[in-house]
Order: C-alpha cells, then sequence, then structure tokens
C-alpha cells in the first residue's frame, strides 16, 4: 500500500499532562527537544515499531488539543492538485 502514514503529532494545550499521559499509557520513550523560540520544545515520541512522533504546545489561539497525521506523497504539488480536484463542493 502506498502513500502510508509517516509521522504524527499531537498539539496539545497541556504538554505536560500529555506526555505523562501518553508515556504511561503506551510505554511511549519520550525526547524534548528545543525548538526555535525561547522556552518552547518539541517532544518526539519513540514508540518502537510502528510510526513515531512528536508533541508540542497547541499554537494556534483557542484551539484545542488535536492530533495530525503526516502522510508520505512522492509528490507534494501532485498530491495537492489531486486532493482539489477530489474534494467535495459545497
Amino acid at each position: 500500500m502506498g502513500n502510508s502514514f509517516c509521522h504524527v503529532e499531537l498539539n496539545t494545550t497541556n504538554l505536560a499532562k500529555a506526555k505523562v499521559f501518553y508515556a504511561k499509557l503506551f510505554d511511549w520513550k519520550l525526547k524534548d527537544m528545543p525548538m526555535d523560540s525561547p522556552g518552547e520544545e518539541y517532544t518526539v515520541i519513540k514508540v518502537g515499531k510502528g510510526v513515531g512522533g512528536g508533541m508540542m504546545k497547541q499554537m494556534i489561539p483557542g484551539a484545542g488539543s488535536a492530533w495530525m497525521p503526516y502522510v508520505l506523497v512522492k509528490d507534494i504539488d501532485v498530491a495537492t492538485k489531486k486532493a482539489k480536484k477530489l474534494a467535495p463542493r459545497s
């Protein structure tokens, strides 16, 4: 099967609680890395087998916590054109 998920990322309103919860729930190994903005961090998720990912503080004001999956594509321009063509029109 082509175009598999290659990364998943949690944008969370409470990074500290999310790290404790998911590390205990799934036995994930987490590694904190600094980001470009002072005081901000990105937490890499190592899952063992399967797709890993990351966690970070939600950067969109007023938005809740949400998981965002990333899909591997050969050509982003081709995939974007296809998505626009297939998208339902309202």
